[in-house]
């Protein structure tokens, strides 16, 4: 039932809140509430913080806060559905897989060895980032513990899409480094793709070059992430090149390009940056493509949010499908069930309507409001936007305005972070509980659109 899934998230964030306030784990800076926002912000993977990370905490809480990260990006659907079969002991095979959907599919090896799996390959993956940085990366740290920490813990935010970093400026002293962009990166994107596409890829490495052999949903990822990555940095170098002051305009080419890759690549739910972000260093067209860009966020089974890479590319199939008047949906010579399509478009005006809700609930509050600083600074529609997809879309970019805000937009935004990572359908068919299945049919008629 996807009540537990809620509830044992909720119980996570409780206990995760009251550990991480303790003298253990913070300095007195830290209280309840900015520990709660904390915890929620790790347990979702999304990375925003109204408390620096490096200083507010102590090497306890930055292990505790990488634990947590550890925790949702594996999958806190993963991790409550895998406890859900170990308590419901003889569960059947089908009710297991009806609850492994939640986390998109586990198949029918089971939740335990998938899980696994996905133990394993995180394992690999964040275990060589954190070498690769510490030997080539993080150089200017002193050798030993500090780099080392610095490394893995780098790795894992990354890995899990979470974007925490250990400085205030998170990732812009790094920005000219090409081994700490490449290694983030890289781990944000093997994140990103989802347990799936990275096991598929590696049963099919010595074949390769024949991509019929992978999965449709494989190739589907791949070439949509691709995509993404490629158009979101030609769009950031388009949008910044035109306007006057826009990101990045006193860099030299190579580095406006080295910052769009990256910021391409981290904007779809990593939350990392290598550039000053805040609506007078970046141009309202690129904030639109970012927003753009952070509403679809990774793939299914990966550790990023969003409506998903399959979502939108099944969302344009489905449009190609009726501008060429074809009665199925049809991707790669493949047809799309279309059960599937409707979750696409149940997925997405789900999304929208909740980002929209929230941007309305941002504006409203007691005194100056919540679309506000709480010095009584405005707030601009498109930062709160930003700030809202940011939070919805599991991302953790901020415009700075994060920390700033007051106590009710805050909670909105830790509510938008907590749907994001639980998923919206299963938040509303956790509200609204299983109906069965009508089976009378009804006459058709048709409407004009």
């Amino acid at each position: 039932m996807p009540q537990f899934t809620v509830i044992t998230g909720l119980l996570v964030i409780t206990g995760g809140t009251l550990l991480l306030a303790s003298p253990l784990c913070s300095t007195d800076a830290v209280g309840l509430w900015e520990a709660l926002f904390t915890v929620t912000s790790a347990i979702t993977v999304t990375g925003l913080s109204i408390i620096p990370i490096g200083t507010d905490l102590t090497l306890a809480g930055q292990v505790v806060l990488a634990l947590l990260i550890l925790s949702g990006g594996l999958g806190l659907m993963a991790i409550t559905t895998f406890l859900q079969g170990f308590v419901q002991g003889r569960s059947g095979l089908h009710h297991r897989l009806d609850k492994g959907r939640t986390l998109d599919e586990f198949g029918v090896g089971g939740i335990g060895p998938t899980f696994h799996q996905i133990l394993l390959i995180a394992a690999v993956v964040i275990g060589t980032g954190t070498v690769i940085l510490y030997s080539f990366g993080f150089t200017d740290l002193p050798a030993g513990g500090p780099r080392l920490w610095a490394s893995l813990f780098h790795a894992i935010s990354a890995y899990n899409n979470a974007g925490f970093g250990l400085w205030a400026d998170n990732l812009v002293a790094y920005r000219d480094n090409l081994v700490v962009n490449g290694v983030i990166g890289t781990l944000i994107v093997v994140g990103g793709i989802g347990w799936r596409v990275a096991n598929d890829l590696w049963h099919h490495r010595r074949r390769l070059g024949r991509l019929n052999q992978l999965s449709l949903h494989t190739r589907l990822v791949m070439r949509t992430t691709v995509l993404l990555i490629l158009l979101g940095t030609a769009g950031l170098l388009l949008t910044e090149h035109l306007a006057s002051d826009g990101l990045g305009h006193h860099l030299a080419w190579w580095q406006k390009l080295q910052v769009a890759l990256f910021q391409s690549i981290s904007s779809r739910t990593a939350g990392f940056n290598t550039m000053p972000l805040s609506a007078t260093t970046i141009s309202d067209g690129g904030l639109l493509l970012l927003i753009t860009w952070m509403f679809i966020g990774a793939s299914p089974g990966g550790t990023g949010g969003g409506i998903k890479t399959t979502t939108l590319a099944t969302l344009l199939a489905a449009t190609r499908s009726t501008l060429n008047d074809q009665e199925e949906v049809v991707v790669r010579h493949r047809a799309i069930p279309e059960r599937v399509v409707r979750r696409a478009v149940a997925v997405t005006v789900a999304s929208l309507l909740f980002v929209l809700a929230m941007a309305l609930l941002l504006g409203l509050g007691t005194g100056t409001g919540a679309s506000t600083t709480d010095q009584g600074t405005p707030i601009s529609f498109l930062e709160t936007l930003f700030t809202c997809v940011s939070a919805f879309g599991t991302v953790g970019l901020d415009l700075g305005v994060t920390s700033q805000l007051t106590r009710w937009g805050q909670l909105v935004l830790m509510v938008g972070m907590f749907v994001g990572r639980v998923g919206i359908l299963l938040l509303l068919s956790a509200l609204y509980g299983s109906r069965p299945q009508n089976r009378v049919g009804f006459p058709r008629e048709e409407i004009y659109l």
